[in-house]
């Protein structure tokens, strides 16, 4: 009887499992590989959003955050992609681990930041970007859930015969990270707002919320007139030079008797200098940094609201006519001039 001489046997790289355990392994990969990608979509989108947390976080003390972002994209993207196609290499998944690991620190600093009462619950990137909602604990313990689980399974089922690198499986790779560095860097150019954001054509304002169950925000909540009627709302920082610029032509809207409201998250004493200084005729209304931030890439951000649906969006502020020069109605009539006498 002839007996395989490879039963059994450790090879360089350690035994190979069996089919079960290969396909959980292959299984494991493919799901995180897709985790990181839809994470890194999310960041594209919007990088300025990751590079800003990276800079909050203080990880940007070698080189600067926007450099810190691009790396980490790349390395999200690069390995999301290999990790689909099935390429588990040991240097993949290692670095895979270290990616996992530096997206725990980030979610779980943040929640224990919050937990302690060192910040407040304000708006985090963790793993899928500002775009979908999450408290700092749902990102911590979400993350923890999808990335942990999934990069073990793809270790221990980790085949002997692992797919190799190989020049077409690396110049695939390579293409994607690169497509995608290079859409991360126009994308502030881009018109992508709607996708980057929670608001867009068919958005119900009830569904743009902030914080867990027992301090639930939502944008009807601070401001429940959207619910009915027409609507231009301005999403803005008080001293931001687009919104400053047009504070007069917002005024002349709001003096036409046309619904309009600016929503900013702005303190006591920064309303009411700015409400001395530039005199508004339209209402500043006080909403949180984590129900704001997700509306917006770049401020000012507009847009239109017909009973609760938002049917319009605006990077910057609308088109809207110049304001009329203020015609005093007390003050004599004016002299004729002296070309016009006798005509």
């Amino acid at each position: 009887m002839k007996v395989d001489q490879n039963r059994g046997k450790v090879g360089a790289e350690g035994s190979e499992p069996g089919i079960a355990r290969t396909t959980l392994g292959w299984v494991g990969g493919v799901i995180l590989g897709a985790v990181l990608l839809f994470g890194a979509w999310a960041k594209i989108l919007d990088p300025s959003a990751f590079a800003q947390q990276i800079s909050s976080e203080g990880l940007d003390f070698l080189v600067p955050a926007n450099w810190v972002a691009l790396i980490a994209l790349a390395l999200e993207i690069g390995l999301g992609v290999s990790l689909l196609i099935g390429l588990r290499k040991r240097s993949v998944l290692a670095a895979s681990g270290l990616l996992v690991l530096f997206f725990l620190f980030l979610t779980g600093r943040a929640y224990y930041r919050f937990a302690n009462g060192i910040v407040s619950d304000e708006p985090g990137c963790g793993c899928f970007g500002n775009l979908v909602e999450r408290t700092p604990a749902e990102a911590f313990w979400q993350d923890m859930v999808l990335l942990v689980p999934t990069w073990i399974l793809a270790v221990w089922g980790r085949a002997t015969g692992a797919l190799k690198y190989g020049f077409a499986r690396v110049a695939v790779v390579g293409s994607v990270t690169a497509a995608g560095l290079v859409v991360a860097l126009l994308s502030p150019r881009l018109p992508l707002d709607d996708l980057a954001t929670r608001i867009g054509k068919g958005v119900e304002v009830t569904t743009l919320c902030t914080g867990a169950e027992d301090d639930r925000l939502c944008l009807d909540t601070v401001a429940p007139e959207l619910r009915e009627g027409h609507h231009l709302v301005v999403v803005t920082e008080l001293d931001t030079e687009g919104f400053l610029a047009g504070v007069d032509r917002l005024n002349a809207k709001a003096m036409r008797g046309e619904g309009l409201m600016v929503l900013a998250d702005a303190t006591l004493e920064a309303s009411q200098t700015f409400f001395w200084t530039y005199g508004p005729s339209f209402e500043i209304r006080e909403a949180p940094a984590s129900l704001l931030k997700p509306m917006y890439r770049t401020l000012p951000r507009s847009f239109e609201v017909v009973d609760g649906v938002i049917t319009r969006t605006y990077v910057g502020l609308p088109e809207m006519p110049e304001a009329e020069p203020f015609v005093d109605p007390f003050a004599p009539p004016a002299e004729p001039s002296v070309g016009s006498q006798g005509q």
